[in-house]
Formats: structure tokens, C-alpha cells, sequence
């Protein structure tokens, strides 16, 4: 799940996944940005049907990986690696063609360096936040958030889960157990559709995210839980702790910690956009 990630051209979202140590791209998406389809699963559906008549490499050379779909479910979506975008460029007829090129060959670099330094994916994506508006304070919450995230699935992956189906499923334990909500549950609540759900969480919302996944981690690696069941069980105790310290600080306070309000509507420092 860490190796998901949206990629940004022109103000438009493109799916992405690492496989096979590369960026592979959703197809779809490629050919939304490109071909301005009111449908662009149906504009590359008859799009494959012609290229296949036609011999084309370029359906051959496509994988069905698992990406994250408009309601929030992992779904099979064709992608393609670099240089399959690059041939698939070549069969739509677009005045985007020239600066897309541009963009997925610095896309690309960038994954081969961050392969070699990790350290400037993060750089990355700090300076992504920031340049949306967010607070330093948010920013370092949010990768603390990240880091957890990280040292959590690499548990769950060492322990037997096997991921995207079984980490979603243990994820909605842990969400559940903390505020109440799975996060599909969540995402409506802040009337969300394909955004991150984190990415739209205030500070506090944050730490009790952040503290039901490392009290997971916690549990986990002091049960030496081993299976999907047993994690499954720790989840939820992870994230009970996150849920028991949430409601007294809610009934301290008489203020709900989970609202609707999101980063969307209400950005922390619009200074930073200038």
C-alpha cells in the first residue's frame, strides 16, 4: 500500500504503482488527461479493441494491478510502465502529447533516484504539503503518520497478511475501534471521494490515528502475533487504546475530535501558496 501513490499532471490525477521496482500508470487516467473523455474507461476500452486488431504492442505489454477506485475499493485497472505510456502516447491524438512526454520522463527519473536515496521521496512530499498550504506543524504530524504507517504493514507483511484486501481489512479494525468509523465511513463524513483521508484530518485527528497503529505495532510485536486472525485481534486492541484515549480527552473537552472538516475547504496558511 506504501508503494501507492497519485501522481499530478495539470491540476488532473493519475494513479500510480510500483511493480517490478518501476512506476506502472493507469491507462484510463493516462487517456482521461490526453483524450478529455467525458468516459475514459469506455474511450480506452474501444481504443484496446482497435489497437488489438492492429497487432499493437501496447496491450500486450499492459498488467491488471490493483489501484484504488472512485469508491475507495482496490480494483484490477490495466497500467502501464513508462515506456508503455510512451507507445500508448503515440495512438492518441493529443496537444498534451509533447508536455506529457516531458512530465512521465521526469516522473520516472525520479523514481530511480528515490530507489537510490529514499531520503528525497520525503523531501518530496513535504515540499508537496507545503505548497498546498499546510502548517510545518501538520507536515511533520502527517510523516510521523506515515513513518507509523510504514513500520505497522511491515509488520502485518512479516506476521501472514497479505496485502491491499487483508491490510484494508485491518486498517478498518483499528479506524473502527478508534473513532467509531471505518475509513470509507470516515472519507464520507468530510465528504471526500478519491482523496486521501489523512491528508484532510486535523492535528488531533492525526495523533489518534497515529496512536491506534503504533499501540498496534506494539501489541503485535510483543504477542509475536503470527496470521491474519491474530493481527486481526490486535488491531482492534491497538486501536481500542487510540479509541479509550480519544473519548476522555472528548469528554475533558466536550468537543468531538472526528468532523467534518477537511483541508479542502479550509487550507492552514494560504501565505505558502504565494
Amino acid at each position: 500500500m506504501k508503494n501507492n501513490k497519485l501522481a499530478i499532471f495539470q491540476q488532473k490525477e493519475i494513479r500510480r504503482i510500483i511493480y517490478n521496482n518501476e512506476w506502472w500508470f493507469s491507462v484510463v487516467d493516462v487517456c482521461n488527461v490526453l483524450a478529455e473523455s467525458v468516459d475514459a474507461g469506455a474511450y480506452w476500452r474501444k481504443l484496446k479493441q482497435r489497437l488489438k486488431a492492429e497487432g499493437n504492442e501496447v496491450v500486450t505489454i499492459c498488467h491488471g494491478l490493483k489501484l484504488q477506485a472512485t469508491d475507495g475499493k482496490m480494483r484490477k485497472t490495466d497500467c502501464a510502465n513508462t515506456e508503455g505510456i510512451f507507445r500508448l502516447i503515440q495512438s492518441i491524438p493529443s496537444p498534451k502529447a509533447e508536455p506529457f512526454k516531458r512530465w512521465l520522463a521526469k516522473v520516472g527519473y525520479e523514481r530511480v533516484q528515490e530507489i537510490e536515496n529514499p531520503e528525497l521521496a520525503t523531501k518530496r512530499t513535504r515540499t508537496l504539503y507545503k505548497l498546498k498550504g499546510y502548517s510545518k506543524d501538520w507536515i511533520e504530524k502527517r510523516m510521523r503518520g506515515i513513518a507509523i504507517r510504514e513500520e505497522l504493514t511491515d509488520e502485518w507483511q512479516k506476521r501472514g497478511a497479505k496485502e491491499q484486501k487483508e491490510y484494508a481489512i485491518l486498517t478498518a479494525e483499528i479506524s473502527k475501534a478508534t473513532f467509531g468509523m471505518t475509513p470509507s465511513e470516515y472519507k464520507k463524513l468530510k465528504n471526500l471521494d478519491r482523496e486521501n483521508l489523512r491528508d484532510h484530518m486535523t492535528d488531533l485527528e492525526l495523533i489518534f490515528s497515529m496512536l491506534g497503529e503504533r499501540a498496534t505495532t506494539e501489541i503485535t510485536q510483543t504477542n509475536d502475533s503470527q496470521g491474519f486472525n491474530k493481527l486481526k485481534k490486535d488491531a482492534k486492541e491497538g486501536g481500542k487504546i487510540a479509541g479509550d484515549a480519544k473519548k476522555a480527552l472528548e469528554k475533558k473537552t466536550n468537543k468531538k475530535i472526528s468532523t467534518k472538516e477537511n483541508y479542502l475547504q479550509k487550507p492552514e496558511d494560504n501565505n505558502l501558496l504565494k
